[in-house]
């Protein structure tokens, strides 16, 4: 059963990485607060939490808008006063392209999701974990300096180091802070990246994830 004063609250969860903790937390009783675009994969989260026993409150939304960001962290603390966890999953994966050919709207695209909007989501979800000593996780994914990954490498790392000095600033009573870095795994988004590789060689997502919560728990 779900205890509700155990939340979770996941961005990016559809699909991929951050749909496998939303599913591996929700057996542990959290309740799973998702966050993504799409509304149809969000609801096929849904069935399979509800599937296992678990509960879920899904939020189709866009983490690029500002006001969008402060109305959940607003409703999150009404309704459950803080948050235990958060894990950021939520990328742009912008076309992979020599640096001198970046196009100029994936390049803002890939800022946007990846570096602004966490630097939104920071301040307002910050509050939150404070008030039950929560967890706050970034998922990173270490390409930067890769041939043609200039926007998407350059845009992950600036948000790793957005979180390692989160970390450094931690302080009796704040959120504690890690980064996280999965093994490959065959999400859509590697498929992307990586067209043609033997993807039975990569790490399943639900073994990753496991690997994360017994290290965070």
């Amino acid at each position: 059963m779900t205890d509700e004063s155990k939340t979770a609250l996941i961005t990016g969860a559809s699909r991929g990485f951050g749909a496998a903790v939303a599913e591996e937390l929700s057996t542990l009783g959290y309740h799973i607060i998702a966050v993504a675009r799409t509304t149809g994969a969000l609801e096929e989260l849904d069935d399979r939490i509800q599937g296992k026993g678990g509960a879920a409150t899904l939020v189709p939304m866009s983490i690029t808008d500002e006001l969008s960001i402060q109305r959940l962290c607003l409703a999150i603390y009404e309704r459950w006063g803080g948050l235990n966890l958060w894990v950021h999953a939520a990328i742009h994966a912008a076309p992979l392209s020599p640096a001198p050919h970046v196009d100029a709207k994936d390049w803002e695209k890939t800022c946007d999701t990846n570096i602004t909007a966490t630097a939104r989501l920071i301040p307002n979800i910050d509050p939150l974990l404070r008030a039950r000593c929560g967890i706050a996780v970034h998922i990173h994914d270490p390409q930067a300096g890769r041939k043609f990954f200039a926007a998407y490498g350059s845009s992950k790392a600036a948000q790793k180091a957005m979180f390692d000095s989160w970390i450094a600033e931690e302080t009796p009573g704040s959120a504690k802070v890690v980064s996280f870095t999965p093994n490959p795994m065959p999400t859509a988004t590697r498929a992307r990246f990586f067209p043609g590789e033997d993807r039975s060689l990569l790490a399943d997502p639900r073994d990753e994830a496991k690997r994360l919560i017994n290290d965070l728990l």
